[in-house]
């Protein structure tokens, strides 16, 4: 099943999307999941927050919203990443503009795979996943640009 990247209302580039795809398939593999129809929609702070707002009734902005379509061990959904937020993050937490990205769409993917994060014990669940496969992610083989 094809793992896609789109581009909405944002002037974005990435490089390495056969890199990317093989790693969200080893997250996945590796918490016991298969890949179905996965869509990763990188976008401007504007159109997550209309998404936000529409969908989830809240009035804020965000990084990531997952739109889980996951049927038993076979995970597919939406995942739509805010490239302002990842920017203006990466800058807060000091880290590369990349790096912060992958974490976003495995965050993402975790959520796919059934991890939450409404509540400190499974932020910090998924804060471990997420450090433990970026670990795993050649990250000199992405190229991300905002233009």
């Amino acid at each position: 099943m094809p793992i896609l990247f789109h581009v909405e209302q944002v002037k974005f580039s990435l490089a390495g999307r056969k890199i990317l795809k093989a790693w969200v398939r080893q997250v996945a593999e590796a918490e016991g999941k298969t890949i179905g129809d996965i869509a990763c929609i990188f976008c401007s702070d504007s159109y997550l927050l209309s998404l936000n707002k529409s969908y989830l009734n809240h009035d804020y902005y965000t990084d990531v919203i997952t739109f889980d379509y996951s049927n038993g061990n076979t995970i597919a959904g939406d995942i739509f990443v805010s490239v302002d937020r990842v920017r203006d993050n990466a800058v807060d937490y000091e880290v590369s503009f990349r790096s912060e990205l992958c974490r976003v769409v495995i965050h993402g993917v975790l959520h796919l795979c059934g991890y939450h994060d409404s509540v400190e014990a499974e932020r910090k669940i998924m804060r471990a996943k997420e450090d433990f496969y970026l670990k795993n992610l050649p990250l000199s083989s992405i190229e991300v640009e905002l233009k």
